[in-house]
């Protein structure tokens, strides 16, 4: 494997503002967000949750940290013992996390996933996986969750793969959290006129990764028109992986 990147933790304030600025240019500068936490004159993207948070960051290591842009990737890890600081999780301000909250095992909330332009399609996000499995496996993890995101708001031109989720991976009742607000489906085609190949061409590469390893989505979405999204609630459970799946992410989270 290369040794252009590492991925890890946050370390300091460069890290923490360097991720801050990367959240910037890909949430408001590629897909239009805007809102209280975005700050144009200081070109970042911040709310009070950051404080809280882990963030797992992928540092370019042939940038000096000192010029502010040495983060190209970042994922936001909430932990469930760390949540009382805060009083919630960031999702709960879209879905219903009862079943989640209420099963008693060990959660951790995903968020802010992205990673620089420059920076997709090669080895980047392997090290972002290989970080984010050692994390979940290190601290005996068994639900995975979060929001993740449909560039724009239309949900008539989302009905495809939105369909497509539900009917194919809509997560079992134990762990079937719930959209809030007024958009539960309305979205929905008739299954039997769901074109699958035409649904996952749309799918965002994180969700089917995400589908890939055995996760489900809650169900109903969540029309986020400050970050100009379209939201799903991702769901995984370690315990549930199939053993090919699980082996795949124990190896990745025993490498580099």
């Amino acid at each position: 494997m290369d040794d252009r990147y590492e991925a890890r933790l946050a370390t300091g304030q460069d890290d923490i503002a360097s991720a801050l600025r990367l959240r910037y240019r890909v949430f408001v500068g590629e897909l239009g967000a805007d809102g209280p936490g975005v700050d144009h004159a200081a070109q970042t993207e911040c709310d009070e949750f950051d404080a809280v948070f882990d963030h797992l960051v992928l540092v370019d290591r042939t940038v000096d940290p000192g010029l502010g842009n040495h983060v190209v990737g970042v994922y936001r890890l909430l932990p469930c013992d760390r949540m009382a600081q805060i009083g919630r999780f960031y999702s709960e301000s879209e879905f219903d996390l009862t079943p989640l909250k209420s099963s008693g095992r060990k959660l951790l909330e995903l968020g802010r996933s992205c990673i620089h332009a420059d920076h997709r399609g090669g080895t980047g996000m392997f090290h972002l996986w290989n970080a984010l499995a050692r994390y979940v496996i290190e601290r005996e993890i068994e639900i995975l969750f979060g929001a993740a995101s449909f560039h724009g708001t239309d949900l008539e031109a989302l009905a495809t793969p939105l369909s497509f989720l539900h009917y194919a991976h809509l997560a079992p009742p134990a762990l079937r959290v719930r959209a809030l607000g007024g958009t539960a489906q309305p979205h929905l085609l008739p299954a039997a006129s769901v074109d699958r190949r035409a649904a996952m061409a749309a799918i965002p590469a994180l969700i089917k990764a995400y589908l890939r390893l055995g996760g489900f989505v809650g169900e109903g979405v969540f029309v986020d028109h400050a970050f100009n999204t379209t939201d799903v609630c991702l769901v995984m459970d370690t315990n549930n992986m199939s053993a090919k799946h699980k082996e795949f992410y124990t190896r990745k989270g025993e490498a580099g």
